[in-house]
């Protein structure tokens, strides 16, 4: 994706997908409602998009590049580790100011 200068900008669990039930099946990734051509369209890479859980500092702060989806991308791999989000609180504002601090 990031290769064909694709930033997805809503990477979460729930925008990858299997292909079927198999122990060998494919994983599709989903929901591109938010994406962005990083290169033609670096200019556009300050709205604050993504998913509570899974948005990186830099997206809050209001700049950013493609490289706000491996934050994503971590944050998915820890949930998978853990079980839960390495950011948590309350409500979005509190987890927002947790993402910024840590």
């Amino acid at each position: 994706m990031h290769s064909k200068e694709l930033c997805h900008r809503d990477l979460k669990p729930e925008n990858i997908l299997l292909t079927d039930t198999s122990i060998d099946s494919q994983a599709k990734l989903i929901d591109f409602g938010l994406a962005k051509n990083w290169k033609l369209e670096a200019k556009d890479m300050n709205t604050k998009a993504g998913s509570c859980y899974y948005v990186a500092p830099e997206v809050l702060e209001g700049s950013y590049d493609y490289r706000c989806d491996i934050w994503s991308l971590g944050v998915i791999l820890y949930i998978l580790l853990v079980g839960y989000p390495p950011f948590n609180g309350p409500s979005n504002a509190t987890i927002f100011q947790s993402i910024k601090r840590d």
